[in-house]
C-alpha cells in the first residue's frame, strides 16, 4: 500500500506544474501589504504551501478547480527580498516558486494625478502610428495585421506614440490617454483592445511591458503624464482564465451567456425590480465579453491588485475606467477605494455614459444623490455626456430658440450644483465611441473653432480626441472603423504627413494652428483651471460667460448665429467691474468694454480682461 501511495504522489509530482504567477512580483512599503497571489497550474491544489523569509501565511484559497491556489501573504514590514514558496505533499517540498518584493518608487504614494490644468490626448492606439512596423503582428496571437480593413489590425504601437510625443506637447496636450494596450488575442476585432486575453502584458503588437515603462518616462520628462484605459467590468473569451475558470462564478452566468440591458438607471431607481437590477449589472456587454463577477472577493481583489500593480510597476499617473456603470456597484466602489486608499491624489474618471446630470454626478464621489441610499463610489471623476449631446448638434442651430442653439450649453452648466466636484469632470466634443466632431460639421472651421474654445474654456478637464486637430472626420454609422481612421504621417509611406507642419496641408495646418494657440494658452491660466465661473442667457444665440478668481478675469464670447451681433457691455457690469478692456488671445487685439462690443457671426471672443 505504501508503495502505491508513493507511486501515485510521484504521479501527481509529474503533472503538477506552475505557468502562471499573479501579480508576478510586488513592492515592499505597500498600504495593501496583505497580497493574494495566483498560483496557476495542473494539479497545483494538491500541495500544501509555505514561504521563507518568516512572511506571514495570511490565506490559503482552493477552489472547485485543482489547477489554482490563492494565497494571501502579509507583507507588513517585510523589506525588498526574494522569497521562496515551498509546495509540499506528504511533508516533502515538490516544487518551488521564487517571488520577488520589489522597492517602490520613492513618494510613489503621494503621486499626484491628472487634474484640470490638463489637457487629455485621447489615442486610438492600433491607428495613431506604426513605430515599429517588425511588430504588427505576432505568431503567438490570432489577429495579424491588415491595414486595407477597416476593422482588422493596423499596426499602431507604443513606439508610434512615444515618437510623435513632441507633436501632442506642441498641441498643447499635458496628459496622453491610449486606448487600452494590454493583450487582446480576439480573432478579429482585436485591435481596439477592450476584449484583454492577458491584464499582466502588453499586446506584443503593441510592444513589450518595457516598452510601456518607456512611453511613461518619456512622457514625464516632458511634464506630461500617462493614462492607462482599464477595463474593470469584462474581458475578452480568449483570456487565458475564461478557458479554465477559477470558479464557476468567476464570471457572471444565468447559466451561460445573458445580455445586459444596458439600463444603467436601474443601478440606483428606487422603483426598479430586481431582475432589471440585475441583468443590467450582471449581464454581458456583449457576446465576447465575459462579464466580471466583483461581488466574488477573489475577482474582486485580482482586479484591485492587477490595477495597484500597474500604477507602481508603470508610474501611472491615472486611470480611465471604461463601462464604470455596468460593474457589480458595491464591487466597484470597493475597487476605486482600495486604490484611492493606496494613492490619495490619483485620479480616475469612469465612462458613465448618461444622458441626465442627476444619474451621471450619482457616480462621483461623495455624491449627495448617492448618500441618499448610503451609497459612495469614491470615483473621483466622470465623463460630461450632457455637454457632449450638446456639442453633437447646438453649432448647427443658428437661431437662438427657446431650447435650441446656445441655450443647450448654457443649460448644462446650469445643473452644475449636482457635482460634488464640478473641476473633476472630464469635457469632450468626441472620443472614440462617438460620431466625429468634424463628420458632424462637415469640417466647418468656424464650428470647429467655437466648439474648441468653449472645450479650452469652460471647468473640467478637457479631452481631445486624436486627429481633431487636422481636421479629421468619420461617419459612426459607417461603423467604428471610420471614426477610427489611421492618423496621416503615422505609416511609412503615407502621403500626407500631418505630424509635421511642412508635411500638413494647408486644412490641416489651419485647423492645427488655432487648436495649438488655444490649449497653449490654457496651459498657463490658473484662472481657466480652477477659477470661478458666471454665465449670463444667450442673446440672439450669443453665449457670453466669465472665468474669475482674485487676481484675474477671462471673458468668453460666443457667436452660434450667422450674423454680426452687437451686444451691451453693461448686461455684464457685474462680471467686467473696473476694467475697461480686454485683450483677445487670437488676434491680440484690446476690445474696448466702455462701449458696444461687434462680433461677427460664427465666431469667438476671448478676452484677458485688463
Amino acid at each position: 500500500m505504501k508503495k502505491l501511495l508513493f507511486s501515485l504522489l510521484i504521479s501527481i509530482s509529474a503533472f503538477a506544474q506552475i505557468d502562471r504567477v499573479e501579480p508576478p512580483f510586488w513592492y515592499s512599503g505597500m498600504t495593501l501589504s496583505k497580497v493574494q497571489i495566483l498560483f496557476y497550474g495542473k494539479n497545483i491544489a494538491q500541495y500544501d504551501v509555505a514561504v521563507s523569509n518568516n512572511i506571514v501565511i495570511d490565506n490559503i484559497k482552493k477552489t472547485e478547480n485543482p489547477n489554482y491556489v490563492f494565497v494571501t501573504i502579509d507583507t507588513k514590514n517585510a523589506p525588498v527580498s526574494e522569497l521562496t514558496f515551498s509546495f509540499k505533499s506528504k511533508g516533502k517540498v515538490a516544487l518551488t516558486q521564487k517571488y520577488e518584493l520589489k522597492q517602490r518608487r520613492q513618494n510613489s504614494k503621494f503621486r499626484k494625478g491628472y487634474d484640470s490644468s490638463d489637457m487629455i490626448y485621447l489615442i486610438m492606439s492600433d491607428r495613431f502610428a506604426n513605430g515599429n512596423p517588425k511588430n504588427d503582428s505576432d505568431n503567438s496571437l490570432n489577429e495579424k495585421a491588415d491595414r486595407s480593413n477597416p476593422n482588422g489590425r493596423h499596426g499602431g504601437d507604443i513606439e508610434g506614440i512615444i515618437k510623435n510625443l513632441d507633436y501632442i506637447k506642441e498641441l498643447g496636450a499635458t496628459a496622453v490617454w491610449p486606448t487600452p494596450l494590454c493583450e487582446d488575442n480576439d480573432p478579429k476585432g482585436s485591435y481596439h483592445t477592450y476584449g484583454q486575453s492577458d491584464v499582466y502584458k502588453i499586446d506584443p503588437r503593441f510592444g513589450t511591458n518595457e516598452d510601456y515603462l518607456r512611453l511613461s518616462a518619456e512622457l514625464h520628462s516632458r511634464g506630461m503624464k500617462n493614462i492607462l484605459d482599464y477595463v474593470t467590468n469584462h474581458w475578452g473569451y480568449q483570456h487565458w482564465m475564461y478557458k479554465d475558470l477559477p470558479t464557476y462564478d468567476w464570471v457572471h452566468q444565468f447559466p451561460g451567456y445573458s445580455q445586459s440591458n444596458y439600463r444603467m438607471t436601474t443601478q440606483f431607481d428606487p422603483n426598479a425590480s430586481d431582475i432589471d437590477a440585475k441583468n443590467c449589472m450582471d449581464g454581458w456587454f456583449v457576446p465576447s465579453m465575459p462579464d466580471l463577477n466583483q461581488s466574488n472577493p477573489l475577482v474582486l481583489n485580482y482586479l484591485i491588485q492587477n490595477a495597484i500593480w500597474w500604477i507602481e510597476y508603470a508610474d501611472l499617473d491615472g486611470f480611465r475606467v471604461d463601462t464604470y456603470s455596468y460593474n457589480d456597484k458595491e464591487g466597484i466602489s470597493k475597487w476605486t477605494k482600495a486604490i484611492l486608499d493606496e494613492y490619495p491624489n490619483f485620479n480616475i474618471v469612469g465612462e458613465v455614459w448618461m444622458h441626465n446630470q442627476a444619474q451621471m454626478a450619482y457616480w462621483q464621489k461623495d455624491s449627495k444623490i448617492g448618500a441618499i441610499e448610503s451609497y459612495n463610489s469614491y470615483l473621483p471623476s466622470v465623463m460630461d455626456f450632457t455637454l457632449h449631446d450638446a456639442f453633437g448638434s447646438v453649432f448647427n442651430e443658428d437661431k437662438g430658440e427657446w431650447d435650441k442653439g446656445m441655450i443647450k450649453v448654457y443649460d448644462n452648466f446650469v445643473n452644475d450644483f449636482l457635482y460634488p466636484n464640478i473641476n473633476n469632470i472630464l469635457v469632450f466634443a468626441e472620443n472614440h465611441d462617438t460620431n466625429r466632431f468634424n463628420s458632424a460639421y462637415k469640417k466647418d472651421f468656424r464650428k470647429y473653432q467655437m466648439a474648441m474654445t468653449l472645450l479650452a474654456t469652460i471647468r473640467g478637464i478637457p479631452q481631445l480626441y486624436y486627429g481633431s486637430e487636422i481636421g479629421m472626420d468619420g461617419d459612426k454609422g459607417k461603423g467604428d472603423g471610420d471614426i477610427r481612421h489611421d492618423f496621416p504621417g503615422g505609416w511609412n509611406g503615407d502621403s500626407n504627413n500631418a505630424f509635421t507642419k511642412a508635411g500638413r496641408n494647408e486644412e490641416q495646418n489651419k485647423f492645427y494652428d488655432f487648436t495649438s494657440k488655444l490649449f497653449n494658452w490654457r496651459k498657463s491660466k490658473d484662472v481657466i483651471h480652477f477659477g470661478k465661473m458666471k454665465h449670463y442667457i444667450p442673446v440672439n444665440n450669443v453665449y457670453v460667460y466669465f472665468r474669475y478668481n482674485e487676481k484675474e478675469s477671462v471673458m468668453v464670447v460666443i457667436n452660434n448665429s450667422n450674423e454680426t451681433q452687437t451686444f451691451k457691455t453693461n448686461r455684464f457690469a457685474e462680471s467686467i467691474q473696473n476694467h475697461l478692456g480686454g485683450k483677445d488671445i487670437f488676434s491680440g487685439k484690446m476690445i474696448d468694454l466702455k462701449n458696444d462690443v461687434s462680433i461677427e457671426g460664427k465666431s469667438v471672443l476671448v478676452l484677458e480682461l485688463k
